[in-house]
């Protein structure tokens, strides 16, 4: 038992290197601000897509539906090195793109937020078709019948509607999204969990990454337990919704 402790609980090691794996760990939030914020708009852009209406629009709906399925499909770690192993080397791609250095950050950052946004931009989608689908038909129609177009009824009536029936799932994947920046080690990018693999390699201890893991639950702990609220509010509203139409 004294071996278990001493290769996971050695505070020597974690005070040791504390600032080098929180500074690290920095690197994991902002590579999540980033992705999160575009993932976000991006998500939202292919749900609007996926509901566009007519058959002219057909195709269009048939790519984004084709998109959202095979990006939810893929392994994220598989579209990352897909990204870094290729993007690289197209030619036909300006190398400020191929190669971004964009506001002092290495290309290792751009590639990893890039698949994460890709990625999390087609679960994000779901959850906000699931929200708009959740609206009644009515509200669109009655929007049309008041003069309003498609767009705009999308935009004024039916989108601000939905996303207040969203924000649980959408907050669990952002649990999720932060998580999987962890994944970005595999190209070198200098996050937490490489630092402390790192230090795991040098000291032959496991302390470092105990302590990233303590980095993680800071924030995922008290961000599901928020989930957990939304999600139990929104139920109460339900409930209450319900009583009110029976009486």
């Amino acid at each position: 038992m004294d071996v278990f402790f001493e290769q996971y609980f050695d505070f020597s090691v974690m005070g040791e290197h504390f600032g080098e794996v929180f500074e690290a760990f920095l690197q994991n939030l902002l590579i999540f601000l980033v992705a999160a914020v575009i993932a976000l708009t991006w998500g939202l852009v292919l749900a609007l897509l996926r509901q566009l209406p007519g058959k002219g629009l057909m195709p269009i709906r048939f790519l984004t539906i084709a998109y959202i399925d095979i990006l939810r499909a893929i392994p994220l770690l598989i579209i990352i090195l897909l990204i870094s192993g290729g993007v690289p080397f197209l030619d036909f791609i300006p190398q400020e793109i191929r190669i971004p250095k964009w506001f002092g950050k290495p290309d290792p950052f751009w590639y990893g937020a890039a698949a994460l946004v890709f990625v999390y931009g087609a679960y994000m989608a779901e959850v906000y078709r699931a929200g708009i689908e959740a609206i009644p038909k009515g509200q669109m129609e009655a929007a049309r019948s008041l003069g309003m177009s498609h767009s705009q009824a999308m935009r004024h009536i039916i989108v601000p509607q939905a996303v207040t029936k969203i924000p649980a799932p959408l907050l669990n994947e952002l649990i999720s999204l932060l998580k999987d920046t962890t994944l970005v080690s595999v190209i070198a990018l200098g996050e937490s969990v490489l630092v402390s693999r790192e230090i795991l390699a040098e000291q032959l201890n496991s302390s470092a990454l105990l302590l990233t893991a303590a980095f993680f639950l800071v924030i995922t702990l008290p961000a599901a337990r928020l989930v957990d609220y939304l999600i139990k509010r929104q139920q109460g509203k339900i409930t209450r919704g319900s009583h009110i139409e029976v009486a």
